[in-house]
C-alpha cells in the first residue's frame, strides 16, 4: 500500500502508532489560517492529538474525492473530509495537502483547508474544553 493510502487509512481509523511511524523525525505540519504567515505549524505530537480527536469525534469519518499527483519530493492531494458530529450534524471540508517525503516517511505537510467549514469542529472542541473546566 502506498504511503499516502496508509496515511489516510491510519487517520480515519485513529491508528496513532501507524501515523507516528509514517512521520520522519522532526516532521512539521502547517495549516492555513490565522497566525504569522497566514497559518500555524504543528509538531507531530500535536498533530497526532488533533487527528486522534477527529477520529474519536466524527462518526463515518472518511476522505472522499481524493486526487493525488506526484511531485519531485512528495505529492499533492486534494480531498473532501466528511463525517458526522456527535449530534449527527454532517461536516464536509475541502482541503489540499502538499506532502514532502523523505525516504519513505512524511517530512512536512502544508494543508490548505476551507477553514469556515471547520467552525463546527472548533465549536465542538471548545464545548468539550468548557465541560471539562
Amino acid at each position: 500500500m502506498k504511503l499516502a493510502d496508509r496515511f489516510m487509512t491510519a487517520i480515519t481509523s485513529g491508528d496513532v502508532e501507524t501515523l507516528r511511524s509514517l512521520y520522519a523525525p522532526g516532521a512539521l505540519i502547517w495549516h492555513n489560517g490565522p497566525g504569522d504567515g497566514g497559518g500555524s505549524e504543528q509538531s507531530v505530537d500535536d498533530n497526532l492529538r488533533t487527528l486522534r480527536w477527529l477520529s474519536r469525534n466524527l462518526s463515518n469519518f472518511r476522505y472522499e474525492e481524493v486526487r493525488r499527483d506526484p511531485l519531485p519530493d512528495g505529492y499533492v492531494q486534494r480531498h473532501v473530509l466528511r463525517g458526522d458530529l456527535p449530534d449527527g450534524t454532517p461536516i464536509e471540508m475541502a482541503a489540499c495537502l502538499f506532502v514532502t517525503v523523505s525516504g519513505d516517511r512524511i517530512a512536512r505537510i502544508e494543508e490548505y483547508a476551507d477553514t469556515r467549514r471547520s467552525d463546527p469542529l472548533r465549536d465542538l472542541a471548545a464545548a468539550q474544553r468548557a465541560a471539562r473546566a
